[in-house]
């Protein structure tokens, strides 16, 4: 009888040591699908640029800061030295484990008012390698007031770290 109860514990413990590797091959398929989730990329929006089919609404040379307000809303950032144009300005940021967020995208929609308050000009700039890049442009007149500033909203996102605003 003593041979049959230590070949049972043999049996036993064999199964039992088949069944100890079975939670550390679930361990290691659970470290490797966090290590995965964890490298996965994150994408988050800043800011509001109105689509194209929204922009159409808009009529230069009739449509009001009235009017552009009520078809595709106010924007977050006005001409600042002479209240010509309304800037929208939309950021989109990519982001991968612990990773500093990259900003891999950048649209500015400047709508220009002439001095009778009327939508002069609409244009839609995107950043690349650093630059001003203008991706579409209506007009009514050659001369695009605000590019300066356009140009220095554009240039100096990414430029400023935290670590400078915050006095220690």
């Amino acid at each position: 009888m003593a041979v049959r109860e230590q070949g049972a514990r043999r049996q036993g413990g064999n199964a039992g040591g088949a069944g100890r590797s079975i939670p550390g091959v679930r361990l290691v398929v659970a470290a490797l699908c966090l290590l995965a989730v964890a490298c996965t990329a994150i994408y988050r929006n800043h800011g509001y640029v109105p689509a194209e089919d929204e922009l159409a609404q808009i009529k230069v040379g009739v449509d009001t800061r009235e009017t552009v307000a009520e078809k595709i809303g106010r924007p977050s950032a006005e001409g600042l030295l002479n209240d010509q144009g309304w800037y929208y300005v939309q950021s989109r940021f990519k982001t991968v484990g612990p990773r500093q967020p990259e900003e891999i995208e950048r649209q500015v929609l400047a709508v220009t008012f002439s001095d009778r308050g009327t939508v002069e000009n609409i244009a839609r700039y995107g950043l690349e390698d650093g630059r001003v890049i203008e991706i579409s442009r209506r007009v009514t007149e050659t001369n695009v007031k605000g590019v300066g500033f356009i140009r220095q909203l554009l240039s100096n996102f990414g430029q400023i770290r935290l670590d400078q605003l915050v006095n220690d």
